[in-house]
């Protein structure tokens, strides 16, 4: 998927999962194999409950952390870059796209449901309703155990290099 930000046109990528899947953990590996390599990265992130941000050890400090050039944490009440959305309804993805800056990609945390292409990340400790059947966005799925019998590609989770490697081919990067 590629959207008008700020500054022109910016290739997005998700990754979603279920709760515990793991979905930070990742993003943040690959912000970290993506700016080691020399992209710029931004990184939104769909919180499903009110939150602070930019307390150590939140998930948008992580993604500033590990590298991320700009973040945008959203919720049903609220998103920041800050924006109190009293009584309007939750921001798009489309619309947080819209106001992240120059950017070579921006990583979608959450948001299972879309056109964007994204990941599945599965983990065997957490089992949860499978996202993949069905929808033609999920292009591959990270798991930590192998998953044989699936019809898309499937990364173990450590071969975060391999994935780096896929986001961009898929993102034309």
């Amino acid at each position: 998927m590629q959207c008008l930000g700020e500054e022109g046109l910016i290739r997005v990528f998700g990754v979603a999962g279920y709760k515990n899947s793991g979905k930070t953990t990742l993003i943040v590996d690959l912000v970290r194999e993506l700016t080691r390599r020399g992209w710029r990265v931004g990184t939104i992130k769909h919180a499903h409950h009110s939150f602070d941000i930019d307390h150590p050890g939140k998930d948008s400090y992580l993604h500033r952390n590990a590298g991320a050039a700009e973040v945008i944490v959203a919720s049903a009440s609220r998103w920041a870059h800050i924006r109190e959305l009293a009584d309007q309804p939750p921001a798009s993805l489309e619309e947080l796209l819209g106001h992240m800056g120059p950017l070579d990609l921006v990583l979608v945390e959450g948001w299972k449901h879309g056109t964007h292409p994204r990941l599945e990340i599965r983990r065997s400790a957490a089992p949860a309703p499978q996202l993949a059947a069905g929808d033609p966005a999920v292009l591959a799925i990270v798991s930590d155990v192998p998953l044989p019998d699936e019809g898309r590609p499937v990364f173990a989770r450590q071969d975060v290099g391999l994935i780096a490697d896929f986001v961009l081919q898929s993102v034309g990067l």
